[in-house]
């Protein structure tokens, strides 16, 4: 079989070779150069380079036309280039997700909009383009949040607490920006945990899934540079008929997930959710406490169709993992300086892995989540859910990148 993977996650996050025989399998890995030089130098592949001027469907499809081939399969495991891969099976009909679908599962007005119609609640919302209209005026009293309707990881995502207000900051927002209207909404700001779900569908039918409750937020780690974490609690019965019932109406049916939401008042409300694993160390620790390594079973359904579910019906999980993440993008200094208040922390029983950058390190200039990048990342593991919180906790209120006074940034 001929796979073609639009390649822009670092290869050791994928692990592409546990999901896919690279020796028994014709694979070609089409991504910017920074993404090629991932790819280990002993794997059996070919690689493409594109510019990344443009996108990857119309930067593939020139490549195509000055190398014609054929494939059988389109994968992405990429949030930002899942549409470009089902635009590219659509054009060369090739096997597989559909652009339709897709487009459900990354558009959050059509997702909400979809879900809300099987009766699982979310929270209010309206286009951008409806809301100005409307000279702000929303059927809801708190605050309002703007986002992209097809962003992810908090990029551009705002929070305007005062209603009053929020209509003249937004429009001011969108004009210091330059923002593109019709791609944004507003949705009604709905306060309480954030929970997110993970597991693989396949067929329609959730086959593991695992839930995690964040330390922090997404937004307060992009704007404000918090520490994120999350921490893996029980998953009840009624939980997975409602994350069942999510995945059914927006439409994914095979593949990883990862799905967020907000417990008000002890119910779920539904914010978005991706086809594909979830950043950070969702992977690493879902391993750990399952056994399970979603990318490369999430490439199997992609290849195959198909899984061995014996392993599923026996499993157990191991609950008291979760991982944490610092932000180095927000740093006044672009030089890694260490970090204050680690030195007992870091010597914990409960740590599994603990990765920090080098001092003197360049800090990253965009947001990242990733542990090969950031300047804290890591997993820990307790008996007990609740203290792998607590630990959290006292790893974000104690532990801080050091500043350098005497430094020029």
């Amino acid at each position: 079989m001929k796979i073609l993977i639009l390649h822009r996650v670092p290869y050791p996050r994928i692990e592409y070779h546990r999901g896919i025989d690279h020796d028994l399998h014709d694979v070609t890995y089409i991504g910017k150069q920074s993404a090629i030089d991932t790819l280990p130098a002993d794997l059996r592949c070919h690689s493409v380079v594109r510019a990344g001027l443009n996108s990857a469907f119309d930067e593939t499809l020139a490549w195509l036309a000055e190398s014609p081939q054929t494939f059988d399969r389109v994968i992405s495991m990429s949030e930002y280039e899942l549409l470009d891969a089902a635009r590219l099976r659509e054009v060369l009909n090739i096997e597989g997700e559909s652009l339709q679908s897709v487009t459900l599962a990354r558009n959050k007005l059509e997702m909400k909009a979809a879900v809300q119609a099987r009766h699982l609640r979310v929270p209010r919302f309206m286009s951008l383009e409806r809301y100005l209209a409307l000279q702000g005026h929303v059927p809801w009293t708190g605050a309002t949040v703007l986002k992209p309707h097809s962003g992810a990881s908090s990029v551009d995502v705002s929070i305007h607490q005062q209603p009053a207000r929020a209509f003249d900051e937004i429009r001011h927002k969108i004009s210091c920006l330059a923002l593109r209207v019709d791609e944004f909404q507003v949705e009604e700001y709905i306060s309480g945990p954030i929970r997110h779900f993970d597991g693989l569908v396949l067929n329609g039918r959730v086959i593991t899934l695992l839930s995690s409750e964040y330390v922090g937020t997404c937004l307060d780690y992009m704007e404000r540079g918090q520490p994120l974490g999350s921490w893996h609690i029980e998953t009840t019965a009624s939980m997975h008929e409602w994350v069942s019932a999510a995945l059914q109406a927006v439409q994914i049916h095979n593949g990883a997930f990862h799905l967020e939401a907000i417990m008000a008042d002890d119910e779920p409300v539904f914010l978005e959710v991706g086809n594909r694993v979830g950043g950070a160390d969702v992977v690493a620790t879902y391993e750990l406490a399952t056994g399970i390594h979603l990318p490369s079973l999430e490439l199997r359904i992609h290849v195959d169709g198909e899984l061995d579910l014996s392993a599923f019906n026996r499993q157990q999980h191991d609950l008291g993992f979760g991982w944490f993440v610092f932000p180095g993008h927000t740093h006044p200094e672009r030089i890694y300086q260490g970090l204050d208040g680690a030195e007992e922390l870091r010597a914990s029983a409960h740590v599994v892995q603990w990765n920090e950058l080098s001092v003197g390190a360049l800090l990253p200039e965009h947001v990242t989540y990733s542990a090969f990048e950031a300047p804290l990342a890591g997993i820990v593991k307790s008996a007990d859910p609740q203290q792998t919180r607590a630990w959290m906790q006292s790893l974000f209120s104690h532990v801080r990148l050091t500043h350098n006074l005497t430094s020029v940034a």
